[in-house]
């Protein structure tokens, strides 16, 4: 005779799958692709609840509704780059006649509190929204108890248990630590907290290679701060890597310095308060140290599941990335749950996409709608100090027999017209088809304004957009993205 324990769960998962649940969605991360689920199943007159809860950094940052996009990514990340732009800009405003003492100074607690302003605003508008399409608000870390029921709780410690008839994970990543390094966790910091510093952080080290690495160590260049790069293997490993190599040289003569093939060892707190950090140089087999004020990890991120209890419910994620395994419409393991943005298995982690999913998805749960979402030639741009922007297929994605690859490299007008000291590069390079209609399968652009270029070609792609289209097309003079209708060369060619 089965005992009563064993079978409760069970009878009560079916009881509730047959019942009436308290809501019809339940999303788990108020993040960008969450919010933007949450809300358009709102629009079809559904009972929605979001709950939401920021883990504080080992730091103990922590922030307000919104996810990593609003608070500790696109947008202080964007803000403190424009800020690093009109630094540059005041500098070479000299040489357009505007009388501007030299040299120019950045206060960085003035530029900190505005953004941090900013953010507080969004945080609070995301609220309103909330609160304006009648979906309920949950500050609360949330875990499967069963596959219809979360069990909330806040950070006083109250429970609260909410069940839905639809769950959306999206929780989103975090920035790792290598814990493996002596002193990393005690002394580093990483994008979680760097956006909320109120003292400028100084002399940094940023280790990694990924555009998290490299836009924030643009930045605090160009803000003035003394910054070292330190990479053990490839800048943005996932892109281009011809134009990879272009944005790090650029990087180089804007003042950024890089320690290539370099790993680190340990991180040590000195008398003076600044971290001696200890590294090896694997091309010299040599041990190297120097110290900084501050040390930011930028080596990856990792999904932010560990307090789902996913396992409970039979949610499969993949056992190398930890990663939520998703169907083309977003649906896990388990029927009635989801899983969208970037917790989810080999999607790009990027805000757009995340938002376009999870609208998509509410459309297909409650609108009568069978649309999917399309992951195919989606732009992204890196905001180093030279932008670099792309969509489409990069030279080491393709099949390079059947492809031809035009490249064209000059110097950016407006920078470069009245200094001769300034020599600043941009490029475009297009992969297209050989054959045929020789359809454009990849655009590459590095220079000013490179997500604003590259928003309008994407377009152009997704509609089909061939070669002799684009040789057609007349430019706008004088502009950078003009250069694009003059791409004669081929690499082929040599």
């Amino acid at each position: 005779m089965l005992r009563a324990s064993a079978v409760l769960p069970e009878l009560l998962t079916a009881l509730k799958a047959g019942g009436k649940n308290e809501y019809d969605l339940l999303v788990i991360g108020g993040g960008s692709g969450g919010l933007a689920c949450a809300k358009e199943a709102a629009q079809f007159g559904r009972k929605v609840a979001v709950l939401d809860y920021v883990e504080p950094s080992p730091q103990g940052t922590k922030w307000g509704l919104g996810g990593t996009c609003v608070n500790v990514g696109c947008i202080p990340k964007k803000l403190m780059h424009q800020a690093a732009l009109l630094g540059s800009a005041l500098k070479d405003a000299q040489h357009y006649g505007w009388n501007i003492a030299q040299p120019v100074h950045h206060t960085w607690s003035l530029m900190a509190q505005a953004v941090q302003n900013y953010v507080k605003s969004l945080n609070w508008g995301h609220r309103v929204q909330l609160q304006d399409k009648k979906v309920k608000y949950f500050n609360m870390k949330g875990s499967f108890s069963d596959p219809y029921t979360i069990r909330g709780l806040t950070k006083a410690g109250k429970e609260t248990v909410v069940t839905a008839e639809n769950i959306v994970i999206a929780t989103g990543g975090r920035p790792k630590y290598p814990t493996h390094i002596a002193g990393a966790l005690e002394y580093g910091i990483t994008s979680d907290d760097l956006f909320w510093l109120k003292k400028s952080p100084g002399k940094t080290l940023v280790v990694g290679a990924s555009y998290v690495s490299l836009e924030c160590a643009g930045f605090l260049t160009g803000i003035g701060l003394d910054t070292t790069v330190m990479m053990r293997s490839i800048p943005l490993r996932g892109f281009d890597q011809q134009m990879a190599s272009l944005v790090t040289e650029h990087m180089e003569s804007y003042g950024t310095k890089f320690l290539k093939r370099c790993f680190p060892t340990k991180v040590e707190k000195l008398e003076s308060n600044r971290l001696q950090v200890t590294w090896k140089n694997t091309d010299l087999g040599t041990e190297e140290t120097d110290s900084f004020d501050t040390v930011m990890w930028a080596v990856g991120r990792a999904p932010d599941t560990e307090a789902l209890n996913l396992e409970a419910v039979g949610v499969k994620t993949n056992s190398e990335t930890g990663k939520i395994v998703v169907d083309a419409s977003e649906a896990t393991s388990v029927p009635h749950i989801y899983a969208i943005g970037d917790i989810t298995e080999g999607r790009p982690e990027l805000t757009p996409t995340a938002i376009a999913a999870g609208k998509l998805l509410a459309q297909r749960l409650f609108g009568q709608s069978s649309e999917l979402m399309d992951y195919d030639n989606v732009p992204t741009t890196v905001f180093t100090p030279l932008e670099y922007g792309c969509v489409g297929l990069s030279e080491e994605m393709a099949d390079l027999g059947a492809l031809q690859f035009h490249l064209i490299q000059l110097h950016a007008l407006s920078l470069n017209v009245l200094r001769k000291d300034l020599y600043v590069m941009y490029c475009f390079q297009v992969v297209c088809l050989r054959e045929r209609e020789q359809r454009i399968l990849g655009l590459h652009f590095i220079g000013p304004n490179a997500g604003e270029v590259i928003q309008g070609f994407a377009l152009g792609i997704k509609c089909g957009a061939t070669y002799p289209q684009l040789m057609k097309t007349i430019g706008i003079h004088p502009t950078c993205a003009e250069e694009i209708t003059k791409l004669h060369i081929t690499k082929r060619s040599g």
